[in-house]
């Protein structure tokens, strides 16, 4: 544990990819408090990562204020998918690989 010197201001760390474990000894370090409005269980959270936080990193905030942690992608934000799967038309043809080119002729014709 980290002590920091007792001034009124302090830096909020960052925090976004933190495992929550390690997001609150940062905090606890800088001189902030956590909240996780998304784990009412946050005290016991361990192995999630964080992916939002406010106010963000840098900036000057009273010691012992409340900085705002999410371990869950909010609407819009990204949450993982893969977009959306519509099927391709024209399909690809079917009955497994063709070849592109006509087959060539006799390698060996006799030539008159």
């Amino acid at each position: 544990m980290r002590i920091t010197p007792k001034t009124p201001e302090v830096r909020v760390p960052k925090l976004v990819g933190l495992m929550a474990m390690d997001a609150r000894e940062a905090a606890e370090a800088h001189g902030v408090l956590l909240a996780a409005p998304d784990r009412p269980e946050f005290h016991l959270t361990v192995v999630d990562y964080v992916v939002r936080q406010y106010p963000p990193p840098g900036v000057e905030v009273p010691r012992g204020a409340v900085v705002t942690v999410w371990f869950d992608l909010g609407e819009g934000e990204g949450g993982g998918g893969a977009g959306v799967r519509e099927p391709r038309i024209p399909n690809p043809p079917t009955g497994g690989l063709q070849r592109e080119l006509d087959a060539p002729g006799d390698a060996f014709e006799v030539i008159r």
